[in-house]
């Protein structure tokens, strides 16, 4: 909870404003008291935005559909004046933390807590969709967890049966990685998608990950559309359950009541013990004006993929005065992100494959081949010493498939940072000509990461062939331990499931005639390509650590192509 600036009103209608709670992209929100004593969440619509059509359509669209739903799951509203600037709403107000915040805290719940609280949650969707209303917008962030079970927030985007889409052409409702993949396809999101939505928010709570991923907007949602979601270490039932929910055909998933069933809760959530130590109690709030002077309390800028409250999780823990401003989840989370998907008929599934450590004569010297035969998980390979290429090459790979590669290097740091290791994971297809070989290395000095890596390959023995070999186009990608956050370079608490920055694809068979390697150098040759946006490649002591290097057969599309090795190497 935030201190009121100076720039704040002291009154909205009539409702006397104590504290900040939160920003969403259309709206700030404040902690309210009526004039009878009652606390409320206010949410006013921002100057700015007030005339813009689509902004007032959708912020009406809430007031009335959370006036329409009268639920014990939702909050119901107070007052509005929708009429005339300025545009506000009030709500009751749910003290208590977000499904977000509360598994930023604890981590992953136990199966049993799970179940309990998605049971909870399905009847709060069959409650909203007995109004002919749907959510479109079911996430972490939009579950407040109260002391009488969970609440949903955010209805800004919610649509009654018959209503028309307020959403511009070329984007979806909805939240990248909870958004049902025949909605991100164009289709309308049906009660289906709430379902969807409500399985991927489970996933979360059952692991602490988030469920395809994290990256950019368009490379969770390609994930959701194409990949499985990730339920890894989720006690088995639970895990097929959630599984049924994120179906990626629509009419396979359960319908609420089915979810319920399935769940077979016997408890009151309340009376679990976990779900009471997530804080669903809250903390006291202010019975009096906390006006200060000056902007106080930083601001947290919004993250337009994820909405106003996600701006990259975990945060640092506010001091204990403000933990409720990180924990309270009546903010308005009205703002819809404005990006574009990629096309979904990319190649390959580019998530599988790799072979190692420091390839020499194509033995990985971590204990893997560098072409490993298709019965190993490869796909069926290039016709050796052959077109590589069916035209012009490339430019660049998409950062557009999952990737599981992992590189663990060798014990000794020294080797380590020579490429000594091995991957978990075979390539996909075999490597062309008489042996691939590769070999990656940095450089380490008293345990601090040097500024660049070294990549080279080459085919052996390529310079013994009559003539040239046709072209056969291999990228590089390398990628850190953690995700990166490319806006800001820095990592993140989350393994890395991106391609990573990579290489411009160059011809393998470049020095076929003297023998020599093709050499890159990380970061100066290296970019990541996702979304029609270029990044440049984090400097090597963003991420200390095991880093990874996938090598890439690249056709002339850039979102075909598939892995034929991998390395890595060790930072600091």
């Amino acid at each position: 909870m935030e201190a009121l600036r100076d720039v704040d009103p002291a009154q909205i209608g009539a409702h006397a404003l104590l504290a900040r709670l939160g920003a969403g992209g259309m709206g700030q929100v404040y902690l309210g008291r009526s004039p009878g004593g009652r606390l409320v969440a206010v949410k006013v619509i921002r100057d700015e935005i007030t005339g813009h059509p689509e902004a007032l359509a959708r912020f009406r669209r809430e007031a009335e559909t959370v006036r329409a739903v009268r639920s014990a799951y939702t909050a119901n509203l107070i007052d509005a004046s929708l009429a005339a600037a300025p545009y506000w709403l009030a709500t009751e107000y749910v003290a208590g933390p977000t499904l977000s915040h509360a598994v930023g805290e604890r981590g992953g719940l136990p199966a049993d807590t799970c179940r309990r609280l998605f049971a909870a949650l399905a009847e709060g969707l069959a409650s909203v969709h007995a109004y002919g209303v749907t959510h479109r917008d079911l996430k972490p962030q939009n579950v407040i967890l109260g002391a009488q079970g969970p609440q949903l927030i955010d209805f800004g985007i919610a649509r009654g049966v018959g209503e028309t889409a307020l959403t511009q052409e070329g984007q979806a409702p909805g939240t990248p990685g909870y958004t049902a993949p025949e909605v991100l396809l164009g289709a309308e999101a049906g009660a289906a998608a709430d379902v969807f939505a409500l399985g991927a928010t489970l996933a979360y709570a059952a692991t602490g990950r988030p469920p395809f991923g994290t990256g950019v907007a368009a490379t969770v949602s390609y994930r959701a559309v194409h990949e499985p979601i990730d339920v890894a270490g989720v006690e088995p039932g639970l895990a097929a359950l959630i599984e049924a929910c994120v179906a990626k055909d629509p009419a396979a998933r359960p319908d609420p009541a089915e979810v319920i069933r399935r769940c077979g809760v016997r408890d009151a959530l309340i009376d679990d013990p976990v779900y009471l130590g997530l804080g669903v109690l809250g903390e006291a709030v202010p019975v009096h004006e906390m006006r200060t002077q000056g902007p106080g309390y930083p601001y947290v800028p919004t993250d337009p993929d994820r909405g106003s409250q996600a701006a990259r999780e975990p945060r640092p823990r506010p001091r204990r005065g403000a933990r409720v401003g990180a924990a309270v989840a009546v903010a308005a989370v009205l703002s819809l992100a404005a990006w574009k998907l990629l096309p979904f008929d990319g190649g390959g599934s580019g998530g599988s494959g790799g072979t190692g450590g420091a390839v020499r004569d194509g033995v990985d010297k971590g204990g893997a081949t560098s072409a490993p035969p298709a019965a190993q998980g490869g796909r069926t390979p290039a016709a050796t010493g052959s077109k590589g290429a069916a035209g012009p090459p490339a430019e660049y790979i998409d950062n557009n498939q999952i990737s599981r590669y992992v590189w663990t290097g060798s014990p000794d740091l020294d080797l380590a940072v020579q490429g000594v290791g091995q991957c978990n994971q075979p390539a996909e297809e075999k490597s062309p000509g008489a042996g691939f070989q590769s070999a990656v290395s940095t450089t380490s000095v008293n345990g601090k990461p040097g500024r660049s890596a070294s990549v080279k390959m080459r085919i052996k023995y390529a310079e013994m062939a009559q003539s040239a070999p046709d072209p056969y186009y291999v990228s590089v990608a390398v990628k850190s331990p953690h995700d990166i956050e490319p806006s800001t370079g820095k990592p993140f608490p989350a393994d890395n499931r991106a391609v990573g920055y990579t290489s411009k694809p160059v011809d393998i068979y470049t020095h076929w005639k003297s023998g020599g390697d093709v050499t890159l150098t990380y970061p100066d040759d290296f970019t990541m390509h996702a979304a029609g946006r270029t990044w440049p490649a984090v400097p090597l002591s963003a991420d200390p650590g095991d880093w990874t290097v996938v090598f890439y057969h690249v056709e002339d599309d850039p979102t075909k192509y598939a892995s034929i090795a991998c390395s890595g190497f060790r930072v600091g």
